[in-house]
């Protein structure tokens, strides 16, 4: 449909590129850009997509723009960085950047103010649901902004890669809420896989534990998702990097403390995980941080 809006997709990676093919399907003129440019050349001959030969041309040829990279400081130096700022040059005035990156709550508000003088607006909407939701579509979505007309130019491309959709408040409240919940999720994960050494050690089984866990009060993401699946299994492959994990956990820790909120577990789970990426590599899945931590265990 000729109205739909043009858009610029910038990272190709593993989350990045299930949800540019959605807006492909959709039917979204879409441009590509990644490093890899063997990887955004063959997206775009899967999907029938352009692939920008550099930042200038895909911010000349898109109404918004998308980032999906691995942090903040990334995204900035995308848009007002390389290629002497290029990109964030070459779009016209009243385009939306739409940054779906886990970045750093104030970093976002600083990259708002400096996009909008140049006419653009930035939303954040980073995601939750990891790879299998990122294919199907069904991505949760925490969306800041207080440019109304932005968001409201955004919201087609955001409900084509993403099912529940969240208003949170202004510029830089998505991004916060999405390090604030996998903080969550990440203090869960130490706790879940602590009582498993602990109850291996004393001889209960894994598997029954997580039954019983899942019957009862300890419910949690980790427990249904990927206790079983992948820490007992061995299999480890959750699709989410250790590293991303560290920095989202530490962007949660470091917003507590810029705000004066005493927030002692965070405090804490911001070292253990920074502890096991430094042990084991921050490009192995989350999950092996178990590994790291059981060396603790005294034999």
């Amino acid at each position: 449909m000729s109205a739909k809006q043009r858009i610029g997709f910038v990272g190709i990676g593993n989350m990045g590129w299930p949800m540019a093919a959605n807006l492909a399907r959709a039917g979204f003129p879409l441009t590509v850009f990644d490093t890899d440019r063997t990887r955004a050349s063959r997206f775009a001959a899967e999907f029938g997509a352009k692939a920008a030969p550099s930042l200038a041309e895909l911010g000349r040829t898109a109404d918004i723009v998308v980032t999906m990279l691995p942090t903040g400081a990334t995204v900035r130096a995308v848009l007002l960085e390389q290629e002497h700022g290029a990109l964030a040059s070459a779009l016209a005035k009243g385009s939306v950047v739409i940054d779906m990156s886990s970045s750093e709550p104030v970093g976002t508000q600083q990259l708002g103010a400096a996009l909008a003088k140049r006419g653009a607006a930035l939303v954040d909407a980073p995601v939750s649901g990891g790879v299998p939701r990122a294919e199907a579509g069904t991505l949760t979505l925490m969306i800041g902004g207080e440019d109304e007309a932005a968001v409201a130019k955004a919201m087609p491309a955001l409900e084509a890669m993403g099912k529940q959709l969240f208003r949170t408040g202004p510029l830089g409240s998505g991004h916060a809420m999405k390090a604030l919940n996998n903080y969550v999720a990440a203090a869960s994960f130490i706790a879940s896989t602590e009582a498993l050494r602990v109850g291996r050690r004393f001889g209960l089984t894994p598997e029954t534990m997580v039954d019983i866990m899942n019957a009862s009060t300890g419910r949690n993401f980790n427990s249904e998702m990927t206790l079983k699946q992948h820490v007992i299994s061995g299999k480890y492959a959750t699709g989410f990097q250790l590293g991303l994990m560290t920095k989202d956990v530490k962007i949660a820790a470091d917003l507590a403390e810029s705000i004066a909120i005493d927030a002692p577990l965070a405090r804490l789970v911001r070292a253990m995980w920074a502890e096991a990426r430094e042990g084991i590599g921050e490009r192995a899945d989350f999950t092996t941080a178990i590994k790291h931590w059981q060396r603790r265990d005294v034999h």
